[in-house]
Order: structure tokens, then sequence, then C-alpha cells
């Protein structure tokens, strides 16, 4: 079922979005060469519960029924999402997926951005760059009164244009009380399909794409890895629907 928010709802999800905006306020001076992994966990952590607000993630259970160990979602190079913060060391050339939760006051907020260590090729670049276009592409689509399969075909027209391979195992998503809610959102698909959107809907919307194959496996309990083991990047803000440009709740300044 697709939940229209209410105006009251919706401000407590401005003030979730705020306090993630802020985790990537404090996550963004860490990504660099030398950080270990769990120490960005940990930072982002502490200022979501400074704020009264839980991460979303943390002990989020799988299909397994299996709890996610991090706070964060921390996705290196061939990794599309769900990398799991550890004793890894960020490497000079390298790309990393940051996915953050907030849950406060009831309501959860999503976003994601991927960043690059250091100094990156031009391959890296250029797919950072695609699939930051793409989120872009996306989000204008995201107003009352068109299909949601708009989002979806925007974000794969674009990418493919570039040569870049669009995820199809993995979408974005509906947001609200529960971290995941209908409707899902694909990042691929014919325009024109799916529910209208309304004003007051609140989307999660995440293009993944891959600098090679769409194809993608899992690896373990969480982690998901492109097949060709080439650089995936993600970036995602959760919004509300309005009669114009949609409303970006996780926007950091």
């Amino acid at each position: 079922m697709i939940i229209i928010k209410s105006d009251r709802e919706v401000d407590i999800m401005r003030q979730g979005g705020r306090i993630l905006a802020g985790a990537f306020d404090i996550a963004a001076p860490l990504m660099k060469p030398g950080t270990i992994a769990r120490d960005i966990d940990r930072a982002v952590e502490e200022h979501i519960r400074k704020c009264g607000a839980v991460p979303s993630f943390k002990n989020y259970p799988n299909a397994n029924g299996n709890p996610f160990p991090g706070s964060v979602c921390l996705s290196i190079e061939a990794e599309v999402v769900h990398g799991i913060p550890g004793n890894q060391i960020l490497q000079t050339g390298t790309i990393v997926g940051l996915d953050i939760g907030v849950f406060f006051k009831g309501y959860h907020a999503d976003a994601a951005v991927t960043y690059a260590i250091g100094e990156i090729d031009e391959s890296r670049r250029k797919l950072m760059a695609v699939t930051l276009k793409a989120l872009d592409l996306a989000l204008a689509q995201a107003t009352a009164g068109r299909h949601l399969s708009d989002i979806g075909h925007a974000v794969q027209s674009y990418a493919e244009s570039q040569s870049c391979g669009v995820v199809r195992e993995l979408v974005g998503h509906g947001i609200g009380r529960n971290l995941h809610e209908d409707p899902q959102i694909p990042n691929y698909g014919d325009p024109g399909r799916g529910p209208v959107l309304r004003k007051n809907m609140t989307l999660a919307i995440e293009p993944m794409v891959n600098l090679g194959t769409h194809e993608v496996d899992m690896v373990g309990e969480w982690q998901v890895v492109t097949r060709d083991r080439l650089p995936s990047a993600h970036f995602e803000h959760t919004i509300v629907v309005t009669n114009g440009e949609p409303e970006i709740l996780t926007r950091s300044n």
C-alpha cells in the first residue's frame, strides 16, 4: 500500500533528514586515504545518537533474520551496497559508497554518497558523475502527476547512454515509519507505468550504477558486488513529492 504522509509526518521527516545530512558532514572529512572504516561508522553513530536519533541500519535484519552489524553501509569499489564497516583502510585511487539511515521520532530517512578517496582515474570520475547526474534526472521526474516508472526510466536511459550498467536487483523505495515501504522504485524500465505520484509521498531514490555489467552477485550475508568486479557508484536522497520540484529532505550543506 502506498502511503501519503500528513504534513506533520513530513515535518518530522524533515528533522530526521537534517540529522542525516549532518552525519554526512561528519563523515566527509574522514573519507580519505588511511581512514579505518570502523572509525567512520563510530563517528556517524555518535552524531546520530547525540541528536536524539538512532541509526536505521544497525541490527536491521536481512532475509535470513541476521542483524546488520554496522551503523552505516560502507561499500568499496566493486561492492554495490551493504558493505560492512570494519578494519578496511581506505586506499588512494578507490571509490567508496557511504549509505546512512536515521530513525527519528518514529520515521526514517535514508541517503547515500559515493566518495573519491584521494586521486582517482578518469573511469571512476566518469562513473561518479554519471550516477550523480542520473540521480538529478530521477529527482526531476519525482513530481505529482508523473508515473513512478518515469523515475527509473530517467536513470536507465541516461546511464546506459554513457555505457554504464544499471543494477536491476536492487531498488529505491518508499520510506517513512518503515525503512522500506511501498512502492519499490526500480532504476530501469519504460516510462508512463505504475502508480501516479501524489503530493506528500516520501521516497528514497537511489541509482546504483556500475562501470561495467549491470549484473551483480551476493557475497556472504550482506554484500552485493558487481559480477565483473568493476567499480560501482551509489547516490541517494529521501524526498517528499510536491506539485513542483521534489523537496530533498537529506541534502547536506
